[in-house]
């Protein structure tokens, strides 16, 4: 959720990126999560954890897609939602008091990028999902969640392997290779703004003390027909992307594309019928000793 997030998004979705973004930001972080439910709560019942924590930190919160999930799965703790998006938290308050877990849930505004985080108390878990790789110092923001942790707390970081793909390699059938080409067109930008996209976080955790004690990758494939969600994500998700990759894409991909994401349009996303959400997803729990 982001957090994220997880998620096909241009920018930061734990606040490092405009604050007038945010309205878009969360509605594709509301989408992530609609749409991947299963698949984080598989995550948080995998968790190596003996006894359910009472205090658990979610770092880069977005709209809250981890905070409600480990709420569910530990129903008897409460979390520490941080975000340094004031309208993400303003969601995530929202979505609390409409579930009725507004007790359970604290929220916090901060950069995690600073130097110095709020008291954030002594949690048994933190969390971060889809955030870290948008630390500008992960080294250091590794050392605060180390000193953060009860003794023997539990660190689970989330992370995309990329962003998801929606359509067939083949589609659209007039411009095939389309959804990739933009992927591609966005490369430079990623490697240059999120340098640790992608990155294999165990040693990163190993060198700030923790010992990993498990890992794995969770493959999401999930058949646009099971959701009608998954045409509005594909649709939200595309929007963006198109924008990002627009300086590098021919005026013909960039045609085809405005055709896709014409709501109302034969050729729109959101008529077809071969859609799937296609991404993994790599976890890492690191336990403080």
């Amino acid at each position: 959720m982001t957090s994220t997030h997880e998620h096909p998004h241009y920018g930061d979705p734990h606040g490092h990126h405009r604050e007038h973004d945010d309205a878009g930001q969360a509605e594709i972080l509301d989408l992530d999560a609609e749409v991947l439910a299963g698949h984080i709560a598989s995550i948080t019942a995998w968790l190596p954890l003996t006894t359910g924590p009472r205090q658990i930190v979610d770092l880069g919160c977005g709209t809250g897609a981890g905070t409600f999930a480990l709420l569910d799965r530990f129903p008897e703790a409460r979390v520490t939602a941080v975000d340094a998006s004031v309208g993400h938290l303003q969601v995530l308050r929202e979505k609390a008091c409409a579930r009725g877990v507004q007790d359970r849930v604290r929220t916090v505004q901060a950069d995690l990028d600073d130097d110095h985080w709020p008291d954030l108390g002594t949690p048994e878990l933190v969390w971060a999902s889809a955030s870290m790789h948008h630390m500008a110092r992960p080294d250091r923001a590794l050392r605060s969640v180390h000193d953060l942790l009860a003794p023997g707390g539990l660190f689970a970081v989330v992370e995309l392997d990329g962003f998801p793909r929606f359509l067939p390699a083949d589609a659209p059938e007039y411009r095939p290779g389309l959804e990739e080409r933009a992927h591609r067109a966005t490369d430079s930008f990623h490697a240059e703004h999120v340098p640790h996209r992608g990155a294999d976080w165990g040693p990163m955790l190993a060198a700030a003390g923790f010992t990993v004690e498990d890992e794995r990758t969770v493959t999401v494939n999930i058949e646009g027909n099971r959701s009608e969600a998954v045409g509005r994500y594909a649709h939200t998700s595309l929007q963006r992307i198109r924008g990002a990759a627009a300086p590098a894409l021919s005026a013909e991909d960039l045609a085809a594309f405005d055709e896709l994401l014409d709501p109302t349009g034969p050729r729109s996303i959101l008529r077809r019928d071969d859609l799937a959400v296609r991404t993994e997803r790599k976890v890492w729990a690191a336990r403080r000793a």
